[in-house]
């Protein structure tokens, strides 16, 4: 029999007081697998700017994906300056829809009623956590934009609201393969 001892660091509250320890933990364990592909999420830029902080001497293929522009109208995307200035210190800038929600299925089931497949799957993903939804919904997304390879494990890291307080390893795969995608570890959620 064959196993590994892994520890999980389990944040007692969701939120945006976890994300210096999320991209921390997630850093060593880059470090500890050779993973040199990291998604994160980032609405305005705060968990990117961070992100790019912490993973900055480790050489990885940071891709920062943010919320869809569908959201212009809550406020809830990256102003054009903020975009700039990541792109300049190295990140890769991922924004289009989403994978597991708020696209055409959405729209038709908002005026018609009735449930998508997608939706069912990040409804499941989020009895672990919102950000474990998250983590698998960019992954796929920086998957089909071709920003990582799907061949090798990446580290996706999200939240719930703000911040970063959910870090998994995954075998990416495209959206249309979903079925390939594998989430081999947990590093960190909340409670």
């Amino acid at each position: 029999m064959s196993y590994t001892d892994k520890v999980i660091r389990y944040f007692s509250k969701p939120g945006p007081q976890n994300t210096e320890a999320t991209l921390e933990i997630a850093k060593e364990r880059a470090k500890e697998l050779g993973i040199k592909d990291v998604v994160v999420a980032s609405t305005y830029g705060d968990t990117a700017f961070k992100a790019i902080e912490v993973f900055k001497d480790m050489g990885v293929n940071l891709v920062v994906v943010t919320i869809s522009m569908g959201f212009e109208d809550e406020g809830w995307i990256m102003k054009p300056e903020v975009r700039e200035e990541l792109t300049r210190m190295g990140a890769k800038i991922l924004t289009c829809t989403h994978a597991l929600g708020d696209d055409v299925d959405d729209a038709f089931a908002g005026k018609y009623g009735g449930i998508s497949h997608k939706r069912v799957v990040a409804d499941t993903l989020r009895r672990f956590c919102q950000g474990m939804k998250v983590c698998v919904e960019i992954t796929l997304m920086a998957a089909d934009a071709g920003l990582i390879d799907v061949n090798r494990d990446v580290i996706a890291i999200a939240g719930t609201d703000r911040g970063a307080d959910t870090a998994v390893v995954i075998r990416p795969s495209y959206t249309r393969k979903f079925l390939s995608l594998r989430i081999k570890e947990i590093i960190a959620k909340p409670l």
